[in-house]
């Protein structure tokens, strides 16, 4: 499949919010600090506070400045929970040429999965990356970390190098899993892991043409590894997806009672109990599993709307309040 060369310029749109971030440290609680190379590292939940507005602005960026989110309150199981709400009209570029967490960053000791618009310009996912027919070429690239390790000079020059810049054109924004703007951007990523899910049951996601998506947004946990739990329960049992498809009504039909978390064998208990079944190791859990609750799908062609899946709060609270 030839790539093809748009005009979006999602690591421009993402720059310019990570320049207001950076522009006010102090509202957004975070911390700027230039590497020796003159790459910039943005701390929103390392060292810093971060906070909700980071959270916030680090889903914009994930997202490549494509895709809006906002805070909403949810209902889920009779209880009101707080919530994001998140869309947009470009789902495959900004979900998955960007949001998606798809290039490991590996460096000696330093490990942290990246996303944000610079794999579109990078295009280190080769395959991916063929199946979207999407790339970018930037004059400054964006990357988002989950991580609890601040990047060095030395994962700045692997990444410039990958990505073809000067380490002084990229900005690193970096965020635990257990943090209040890590759990943000993670509860943000409820349209991504939809769309993660169709194109691993081998859907065309460029298909999908607007989508939205709602899902709660989780206490901070203790640790990183119980926060990877709550962050991923957010969306396996309290996170509804909404998308509109260019497809027919068998086809969508079909595929919309493949997509819920609740076709996964793996489905039913919260997700760090998941984990700890198959002794830590994260390639053992069946990848279907991630995914949204409870879908929509919508024919462009004939209207009609299929839906699957249903919230599960019984789980959600064992995950995110569980008893004393």
């Amino acid at each position: 499949m030839d790539t093809v060369t748009t005009a979006l310029g999602m690591n421009e749109l993402a720059s310019e919010i990570a320049d207001r971030v950076a522009e006010q440290e102090e509202r957004y609680r975070v911390r700027l600090t230039t590497l020796g190379s003159g790459a910039r590292v943005i701390d929103a939940g390392v060292d810093a506070a971060g906070g909700l507005d980071a959270g916030l602005a680090l889903a914009q960026i994930c997202m490549g400045g494509l895709g809006n989110v906002v805070y909403t309150p949810l209902t889920i199981g009779g209880r009101t929970r707080p919530g994001v709400t998140v869309w947009t009209d470009h789902p495959a570029v900004s979900c998955m040429a960007s949001q998606y967490a798809g290039w490991a960053i590996s460096v000696g000791k330093y490990f942290a999965m990246g996303s944000g618009p610079l794999r579109a310009h990078a295009r280190v996912e080769h395959e991916l990356f063929e199946k979207l027919s999407y790339e970018e070429e930037a004059e400054r690239g964006i990357l988002v970390l989950e991580t609890r390790t601040l990047p060095t000079d030395e994962v700045a020059a692997y990444v410039a190098q990958k990505a073809r810049l000067q380490a002084s054109a990229l900005t690193f924004v970096v965020a635990p899993t257990a943090s209040i703007a890590g759990g943000v951007q993670i509860s943000a990523r409820i349209i991504e892991t939809g769309l993660h899910k169709m194109e691993t049951l081998g859907f065309d996601v460029r298909r999908v043409v607007s989508a939205m998506g709602m899902a709660p947004i989780p206490p901070v946990a203790k640790n990183d590894l119980r926060g990877i739990g709550r962050t991923n329960d957010c969306i396996l049992y309290g996170g509804q997806a909404h998308y509109t498809v260019r497809a027919g009504d068998q086809e969508l039909a079909e595929l919309a009672e493949k997509v819920p978390a609740s076709a996964s064998r793996d489905y039913g208990t919260p997700f760090y109990e998941i984990f700890q079944r198959y002794e830590g190791d994260f390639y053992k859990i069946d990848p279907l599993l991630f995914s949204p609750a409870e879908v929509w799908l919508t024919s462009t062609e004939s209207g009609r709307t299929f839906h699957a899946g249903g919230l599960n709060p019984d789980v959600l609270d064992a995950s995110l309040y569980p008893a004393p």
